[in-house]
């Protein structure tokens, strides 16, 4: 083989080598806007407001919670399930408590099943947007916000749904640098 043959099998080879790379790289964040678009794997939809549309029809939802195997936190819901009309907006609240004596932060990852269900679910506000931070010995009610999208009794699959399973799972996180330093919390003054 010539040294321009070798040479060009090799550009190739690289070449490969790279999209790969860059295949793989973008795997997890496309994967994740297809479930948020499609629903699929119990991802959810988020929204700024409640429905227009309530239904003279209900759908009860159930409420889980649990904690990732190193988060020491105390996590539960504060009522287990609730049933409200289809498009209505409900409200429901889980507690955490940080029984250790140091400052923590969590992250709570989230779900919806049965699955066919995830794309008519909708967020309005949810504790699980953004980072939580309890002190030592700090318990929180932390609310999220949410409705059944009335869309979801015309699709194929989900208008047999009856009951639907909001879970929550809480991973330790870790704390911002400047509240590591300090043992703040977010929104508090930083001098």
């Amino acid at each position: 083989m010539s040294d321009r043959a070798t040479h060009k099998t090799a550009l190739r080879l690289v070449g490969v080598i790279a999209f790969m790379g860059a295949m793989a790289w973008a795997a997890i964040p496309l994967y994740d806007l297809f479930c948020r678009v499609t629903g699929y794997g119990g991802e959810t939809n988020v929204a700024t407001a409640g429905s227009d549309v309530i239904l003279d029809r209900t759908i009860r939802v159930r409420f889980d919670a649990s904690k990732a195997r190193d988060m020491p936190w105390e996590f539960r819901p504060a009522v287990r399930e609730m049933e409200l009309k289809i498009g209505e907006t409900g409200l429901a609240f889980y507690e955490a408590h940080n029984p250790t004596d140091r400052v923590i932060a969590g992250t709570a990852s989230y779900n919806v099943t049965p699955y066919s269900a995830g794309a008519f679910f909708s967020k309005i506000d949810c504790f699980c947007f953004q980072m939580q931070v309890l002190q030592p010995g700090e318990t929180a009610q932390m609310p999220v916000t949410f409705y059944v999208d009335p869309e979801i009794v015309e699709d194929r699959e989900a208008k047999y749904v009856h009951t639907i399973t909001l879970s929550y799972t809480f991973h330790e996180t870790d704390l911002p640098e400047e509240q590591a330093a300090l043992g703040t919390r977010p929104g508090d003054p930083v001098n």
